[in-house]
This record gives structure tokens, sequence and C-alpha cells, in this order.
């Protein structure tokens, strides 16, 4: 029997995507497309917001924009393939069209984490060390923290995508998962991948740890120093800068490590589906919300951008 090799630029993986039901392809495509149009929407208002509102002009807020923005990117490298193979029969995606999507969305998704650390940090100097908090988050030092994140983010990004590009794919060309995720591909490789698990379980975990672990001393941190104001009201006054900042990193940790941080056995597609779900598309459509409802200074700034819109 000839076994097929799929790793040649020339062949094509099919992506099962959520569901291989006709009928729901048309309402998925509905619920995906409005959801994809609020995600955009929202995070170039926040965009908008913040840059025609020189009171937002400050180190939390620049990290909030470039959020907002890569939160754009992230959605982009994958909901609009997602589009257009509900509508279509093939559902194909090309070798070379999965490696390009696989790596933009590894870059942007370790941005996104690599981010929330740094306002993490933010409300660390802010909260903790208010009198240095000029000098310490000062614009130079902001900027190389974002030029940093994304560097570090592509790096490990090329790492994967050189990895997997050395492997073959035979027979099976079917990716259980909606987008080309580096899980599902390893799966269908009939090359030896413990090199690649290897790698996944120590680069990764030191890429993406790493910005957790920050994100975990910082609030810890901030604990320490909120338990030490006397009274109930200061308290609830300096957590609630953190309400916002904290309620995505929730939401973006919790599905990652859900899916990551476990052996290639223990990979389950219907589970891992509904997690990925949550931090690829979900969480950069409610990042706008989260942050402009419970933020008075977003509040603000939206209501100023619209007035500008109308006047």
């Amino acid at each position: 029997m000839e076994i097929k090799n799929y790793s040649s630029s020339t062949s094509d993986f099919i992506l099962l995507g959520l569901s291989s039901n006709p009928q729901l392809q048309k309402p998925l495509f509905a619920i995906f497309l409005i959801i994809y149009l609020v995600t955009l929407v929202g995070n170039v208002l926040i965009i908008l917001a913040i840059h025609s509102d020189s009171r937002l002009h400050t180190p939390m807020y620049f990290f909030l924009s470039n959020l907002s923005c890569m939160d754009i990117c992230f959605t982009t490298d994958i909901v609009p393939k997602m589009l257009v193979s509900f509508l279509s029969e093939t559902k194909s995606i090309s070798y070379v069209g999965c490696l390009i999507q696989m790596y933009f969305f590894m870059a942007f998704g370790n941005t996104d984490s690599y981010l929330l650390a740094s306002m993490a940090i933010d409300r660390l100097v802010a909260i903790c060390n208010p009198f240095h908090y000029d000098v310490v988050m000062n614009p130079q030092r902001c900027l190389l923290m974002l030029l940093g994140s994304c560097t570090i983010s592509h790096v490990h990004s090329m790492l994967h995508v050189l990895l997997i590009s050395r492997l073959s794919f035979c027979a099976s060309h079917v990716i259980k998962h909606f987008f080309c995720d580096t899980q599902p591909v390893l799966k269908l490789s009939c090359s030896d991948t413990s090199s690649n698990q290897i790698v996944l379980m120590t680069e990764s975990l030191a890429v993406i740890a790493t910005p957790f672990l920050c994100v975990l001393f910082s609030y810890l941190r901030i604990i320490i120093t909120v338990l030490r104001i006397p009274s109930a009201a200061g308290k609830w006054k300096t957590f609630s800068t953190c309400g916002s900042h904290l309620t995505v990193v929730v939401l973006f940790y919790g599905s990652i490590i859900y899916v990551y941080f476990r052996p290639l056995s223990m990979y389950s597609v219907v589970k891992d589906r509904v997690a990925t779900l949550m931090y690829t598309v979900v969480t950069p459509m409610l990042n706008p919300f989260i942050y402009s409802l419970k933020n008075k200074d977003m509040k603000m700034g939206m209501r100023k951008l619209r007035f500008r819109i109308h006047s």
C-alpha cells in the first residue's frame, strides 16, 4: 500500500472545523462573523479612544492599546479562514498556509501573554511603588518591554514552525481542529515527534510560564500591599484598579494552561476546541467590554471619542 507524504508545499491539509454537520455551517458562519466584527470594532474603538484622549497616554493604556492591536491580529489569523471553511465543501488549507497560520498564531498569542505581564508589572509599580512610578515606567522602558515581547514571541514561533516543517505527514492529512494548532498537526505526523514534544514542554514552558509567573508574582505583591491598607474602602479602591486586567488574565491563561500543558496522549479534540475558542475568539471579543465597562478612565475616553465622532 502506497503511503503519501504530505510534507511538500503542494499538499493540502483538511481542517475539520467545529462541526461536520452541514446544517450547522451557516448558523456557525453567522455567529462567528458577528463575533469577529464585534472583536474588530471593539478593539479599534479601544485604540482610537486611547490615542484621542491625552489623559490615557500612560503606560497602562499604552500596553492596552497594543494588546487590542494584537487581539485584532490574533483573531484575523484564525477567524477569516474559519468563515471561509464554513461555506466551503473542501475545507482545505495548503501546507505552507498551515505553517504560516501556525507561526502568526503563536507569535500574536505569545505577544498577548507578554503584554498582559507588562500590564501586571505596571499595576505592581503603581500600587507598591507609586512615588517612583514615572521613573520606573518611563516611555523608553515601556517601548523596550513591547519590543522584547514581540521579539521573544516571534523567535519562539519561528523555532516551532522550523521544527514542524522537518516532519513528514503520511496517509491522513485531516486536522481535527478549526485551525493549524501545534498538537493536532503533530498528531498527524508519521515522523518521530519526540524532539518537538521536548521543545513544546520545555522551551514553550519557559516562554509561556515566564509571563504567567510574572503576573502571579506581581499580584502576590499587590495583595500583600493592599492588605496593609487600614480601611476597607481604601483596599477596595486600590485593588479595583486591577479588576479588568485580572479578569482577562484568568480567561486567557486558564484556557492556555488547560490546552498546552498536558502530554500529547491526553489531547482531547472536543474539550480542547472549546478551551481554544476561549482564548482565540471569545477573550479578544470580551477584552474591550471588560476594560470599558469596569474602567472609569476608559468610559470617559469612549464618551470623548463618541462626542468627536458625532461633532
